[in-house]
């Protein structure tokens, strides 16, 4: 059962609003599982030259879906995003059967997929030096690169940090400029 938690930035979410995104958005709820509780994050922006912003995050306990859309028009956006989540759970959904499969039935498979709840965002103040503005806490689950990457991409990220399931080591993905990926892994 989806939740919800909309909110606006220089528009007010008129009922109208509200309906639409819950009636869009609780098309995705046929992928769930029976009792899998979420709450949907919405954000709508207004800018100054009238294009709109839509974002929605749904994290539940092994996948956050997120995707977001700027447009012109904000219904068109939420029609976007909608289509975006789905495919990311389609994309999901085969590779963790896909993975299923390669490991003859494995249980615990589904439950090395973990979201990366955070993110570290660094930024230099006028002096020079190294100045933290946001601090965030994660868990780190086991997982292999392949699923590391695979949550990275969901979450629109250019890194990702896992505990490697085999070594259990901290390792971290990123994406190379050339579009190819890079693994960091600890001792």
């Amino acid at each position: 059962m989806l939740d919800f938690n909309i909110r606006g930035e220089n528009i007010e979410v008129t009922p109208a609003i509200r309906e639409y995104v819950e009636k869009k958005v609780l098309k995705l709820e046929r992928y769930f599982t029976e009792g899998a509780n979420a709450t949907a994050h919405v954000n709508l922006k207004v800018y100054n030259d009238k294009q709109t912003k839509v974002e929605i995050t749904i994290p539940m306990k092994n996948l956050t879906l997120r995707a977001e859309e700027r447009h012109d028009d904000m219904y068109a956006a939420i029609d976007l995003i909608v289509d975006k989540l789905e495919r990311q759970i389609r994309k999901y959904k085969t590779r963790v059967n896909r993975k299923f499969r390669e490991r003859e039935g494995v249980a615990a498979f589904l439950q090395t997929v973990e979201r990366e709840r955070n993110q570290e965002e660094e930024q230099a103040s006028d002096e020079g030096d190294f100045q933290v503005v946001r601090t965030k806490q994660f868990d780190l689950k086991p997982m292999d690169q392949e699923e590391a990457i695979l949550q990275m991409n969901m979450l629109g990220h250019n890194f990702y940090i896992f505990t490697d399931a085999e070594s259990d080591g901290t390792n971290i993905v990123y994406k190379r400029k050339d579009g190819k990926y890079g693994l960091i892994e600890t001792n």
